[in-house]
């Protein structure tokens, strides 16, 4: 008798699933994942952050100093975003006070620069560029008061004037060739730095309006500058306006790697020299030198520029700015900016004021006055400055915010 036969598979549950189960869909490429409108919006840098930096030093180990040869002070570190060497932004000439805004390339991938050229001297370029005004009446006329107001002075007592400086108009070279040199060597220092001569505070659309110069509102009160004392400032302006010049000079210091005012005896043939590659991406700076002797309390000149808001320039590049205005509101606060406008007085170096022999070369002090109302800041010789001797004063006379312990 045959043998029965298997049960059928259809009559097992657990087979029939298997027959009946749909085969599993091929596999499909999983779909590309595109980031929302809010996080990209989230991700992106704001429209009014700071600008990009040049790099600083860090995550990068072994790097050192190509001029000092030292490896530390890692957040003062530059890399050249040419070779990667490195550099202390206080051992480039001129010290820089701060990363630089974009790249920096040191001196061996910097483009060669082109040798600094000097302002011609002829009158005709001088008094266009000074814009120069030929009036004798009114310099004649304002000497006659000053000299009248000096013989008042000289009947007062001798306490009195002991206990009254008073500010002393600076004395013009009386050489026509020599004063024209001085003038061209300004002229050189402010088109090399591509600033425009001015001799007044200017107020700029978009900055701070001249209404918000007012000397009151300093913090702690300003000192009023006397009339006698005023008359001898609007006696150096007309002078001045008349092509007449404090005896100084603008001259290159390779020492310092910058230019400086002197009163000197000095005959530098700036025609050519040779500005160094990295100042190319630095403000290039100038020194003074005295052209002839100057005496303790001579005005040399009033600090001038753009005057704008200290807190939009918070980010700013420019290392020459001067506090105008100290007001309890800090929104109030005003500086002036002379990287487009200028004169003399943005080319006086600054004393290294932690050190002895810094303090020692100060021959200029810089005061804050009230003039009519208007905050004004005057450079005047706070000592007898000789012939040849290169001008300074404290960057830090108000605040000690310049880092100036790496001056030379």
């Amino acid at each position: 008798m045959g043998r029965r036969a298997p049960p059928s598979s259809t009559s097992s549950p657990e087979l029939r699933r298997k027959r009946t189960a749909a085969a599993p869909p091929p596999s499909l490429p999983e779909a590309r994942r595109f980031r929302s409108i809010s996080d990209v919006m989230r991700r992106s840098a704001p429209v009014d952050a700071p600008p990009p930096v040049a790099r600083a030093r860090g995550g990068y180990d072994g790097i050192l100093c190509d001029a000092c040869g030292a490896g530390d002070r890692d957040e003062e570190m530059l890399l050249c975003d040419g070779c990667d060497r490195g550099r202390h932004i206080f051992c480039l000439r001129p010290i820089a006070a701060r990363v630089p805004t974009g790249p920096w390339f040191c001196p061996a991938c910097a483009p060669r620069a082109k040798p600094l050229k000097r302002f011609p001297m002829k009158q005709t370029k001088i008094v266009d560029f000074f814009r120069i005004q030929k009036d004798d009446q009114d310099v004649e006329s304002a000497k006659c008061r000053l000299s009248q107001d000096a013989r008042r002075r000289r009947r007062r007592s001798l306490v009195m004037h002991k206990k009254r400086r008073r500010i002393l108009p600076f004395v013009p070279t009386e050489d026509s060739a020599r004063r024209l040199k001085q003038m061209a060597s300004l002229a050189t220092a402010l088109t090399s730095s591509k600033t425009e001569f001015s001799n007044e505070l200017t107020y700029m659309p978009g900055m701070a309006p001249r209404s918000s110069n007012q000397a009151r509102l300093e913090e702690g009160g300003m000192q009023v500058l006397n009339q006698e004392d005023k008359e001898t400032i609007e006696l150096c302006r007309t002078m001045q306006q008349r092509g007449e010049c404090p005896p100084l000079l603008v001259v290159f210091d390779r020492r310092e790697g910058n230019f400086c005012v002197c009163a000197t005896v000095l005959d530098v043939p700036m025609a050519h020299t040779q500005i160094p590659a990295e100042h190319t991406q630095i403000l290039v700076a100038y020194i003074q030198i005295a052209d002839a002797d100057i005496k303790d309390m001579t005005f040399i000149a009033e600090y001038v520029g753009d005057v704008d808001y200290l807190e939009h320039r918070a980010n700013d590049d420019c290392d020459c700015l001067m506090t105008l205005l100290l007001t309890e509101d800090p929104s109030q606060r005003l500086v002036i900016c002379p990287d487009k406008r200028g004169n003399i007085s943005r080319f006086i170096n600054g004393i290294n004021n932690h050190t002895p022999d810094g303090k020692k070369k100060q021959n200029v002090k810089c005061v804050r006055y009230d003039m009519d109302g208007e905050s004004h800041v005057l450079l005047v010789a706070c000592r007898d400055i000789a012939c040849g001797e290169k001008l300074y004063y404290d960057y830090n006379g108000y605040e000690h915010a310049y880092p100036t312990h790496h001056f030379l």
